[in-house]
C-alpha cells in the first residue's frame, strides 16, 4: 500500500522527515507547518543527478526530439507544423491553467475547499458547476486546476463535474460557441451542465457503494467538515494579519511559482503526450475524411466519438473543428458529440485521473457520459 502524502493526502514517492510526500511543495508547507529548517527539506527531498528521471522531462524531450528531426526528415515536417500549430493554440491555456493552480495552491486555504466541495451531497455538485463557470481556462488548464483542487481536499465526485462543465460552460468559451453556431450554442451549454450534473450524482452513488475511489473517506460517507468555520471571517482575519511589503510580495510571487512549478510536473506530461497523439492524427489523417464519414448517421456518430477521443487537444481548438464538421455535414449532434466527447474520453485527462485520483474513477468517467452524450446528440440529429 503506498504511504499518502500528510499535506495533500496523494500518494507520496518522496521520503522526507519520516513520511512519504508527493512534491517539494508538499515539503516545504509540512516544514512551515511544524517549524522545520527549509535546508533539510532540499537535502533529503532532492536527489543530485536524478532530475532526468522525471516524467515531464523525458516525454518533453520525446517531443524536442521529433520536432527537431522535423527540419530535417521530410516525413516527419507534418507533424512538426501540426504540434507547433496545436502549441501556439493552447499554451496561454496551460501556463494559467498552471498559474491559476499555483495561487489556489498558494492562497486558497484548504479549509475553503473542505467546506464547499469536500461533503458528499447533491449541493457539493452544484458547487462544482459553479466553481467551473468562474474558471477561464480550456479544459488542458482546467486540467491542472481539478488536481490541485483535488489535492485541497474536493471530493472525486466534485472534480468529475467540475472536469466536465468547465471546458463547456464558462463563460469565454460559450461566447466562442455563440460566435460559431448562434443560438444552437446554448443546448452545448446547458447539455454540458446537465451531463456534469447526471454525472457528479452517479459519481457519489458509486463513491458510497466503494465503486470509486474516494478522497480521505470511506464508502463515500458524509464526515461533517468544519461546521464551525466561517470563510468570510476567515478573510477578513486574513486581511487585517496582511502586512505589505516588498519581502511579503516576494514570499507571495514565489509560494506561487512553487505551487505551479509542483503542478507543472504532475499535468504537463501528460498534456505532452495528448498533443504528440494529437499531431500525428492531424498530420497523417486526410481532412476528407472527418467530412465524408460524420454525417447524421449512427455511423457517423461512432466514427465522430473515434476522433473526438482521439484529436481533442483543448476547447478553443476544438470549437472550430467541430463548426467545420456542422458547416460541412449539417449534423449538429456529430459537433456535440466531437466536443463533448472529446473531453469525456480524452486520454489525457482520463490518463491524469487514473494516476491522481484512481483507475476506477477514470474507467467509469467514459462509461456514464457517452451514453448521455450519444442520446443527445441522437436527438439533435433528429431535430436539426
Amino acid at each position: 500500500m503506498k504511504e499518502k502524502c500528510p499535506i495533500c493526502g496523494m500518494d507520496g514517492k518522496i521520503e522526507a522527515h519520516g513520511h512519504y510526500f508527493c512534491s517539494q511543495g508538499c515539503i516545504l508547507k509540512y516544514e512551515k507547518e511544524n517549524n522545520i529548517s527549509s535546508e533539510k527539506c532540499i537535502s533529503c527531498a532532492v536527489k543530485v543527478g536524478t532530475w532526468y528521471r522525471e516524467r515531464v522531462f523525458i516525454v518533453a524531450m520525446i517531443a524536442i526530439i521529433l520536432l527537431a528531426l522535423g527540419y530535417f526528415l521530410p516525413l516527419l515536417k507534418p507533424f512538426s507544423f501540426a504540434f507547433i500549430d496545436y502549441l501556439r493554440m493552447i499554451w496561454w491555456a496551460i501556463l494559467a491553467g498552471f498559474l491559476i493552480g499555483g495561487i489556489i495552491d498558494f492562497f486558497v486555504p484548504r479549509q475553503y475547499i473542505e467546506k464547499y466541495l469536500s461533503r458528499h451531497r447533491k449541493r457539493t455538485i452544484i458547487y462544482s458547476i459553479f466553481f467551473g463557470f468562474i474558471m477561464t481556462a480550456c479544459s488542458h488548464g482546467i486540467l491542472a486546476i481539478s488536481m490541485e483542487l483535488y489535492k485541497k481536499g474536493a471530493s472525486t465526485p466534485a472534480v468529475i463535474a467540475f472536469l466536465l462543465a468547465s471546458p463547456w460552460a464558462n463563460l469565454p468559451i460559450t461566447i466562442l460557441l455563440f460566435g460559431f453556431f448562434g443560438l444552437k450554442a446554448i443546448f452545448i451549454v446547458l447539455s454540458a451542465l446537465v451531463i456534469a450534473i447526471t454525472t457528479g450524482l452517479i459519481y457519489q452513488v458509486l463513491e458510497r457503494k466503494g465503486l470509486v475511489e474516494c478522497n480521505k473517506c470511506e464508502m463515500g460517507e458524509d464526515i461533517p467538515v468544519l461546521t464551525d468555520f466561517s470563510i468570510i471571517d476567515d478573510i477578513k482575519r486574513r486581511w487585517r494579519e496582511c502586512q505589505f511589503s516588498p519581502r511579503s510580495v516576494i514570499e507571495a510571487i514565489k509560494g506561487v511559482l512553487i505551487g505551479s512549478w509542483s503542478l507543472t510536473k504532475m499535468v504537463l506530461w501528460w498534456l505532452l503526450i495528448g498533443m504528440i497523439i494529437a499531431a500525428f492524427a492531424r498530420a497523417y489523417v486526410p481532412q476528407r475524411f472527418f467530412t465524408n464519414f460524420m454525417g447524421p448517421t449512427f455511423i457517423g456518430l461512432m466514427v465522430t466519438l473515434l476522433f473526438a477521443t482521439i484529436i481533442e487537444v483543448c476547447s478553443e481548438g476544438s470549437s472550430p473543428l467541430a463548426f467545420e464538421i456542422f458547416r460541412q455535414t449539417g449534423a449538429f449532434g456529430n459537433s456535440f458529440v466531437f466536443l463533448m466527447a472529446g473531453v469525456a474520453t480524452d486520454y489525457t485527462e482520463i490518463g491524469l485521473i487514473w494516476s491522481n485520483i484512481g483507475k476506477r474513477a477514470a474507467l467509469w468517467l467514459p462509461v456514464i457520459t457517452v451514453p448521455q452524450i450519444l442520446v443527445l446528440a441522437y436527438i439533435y440529429n433528429n431535430i436539426w
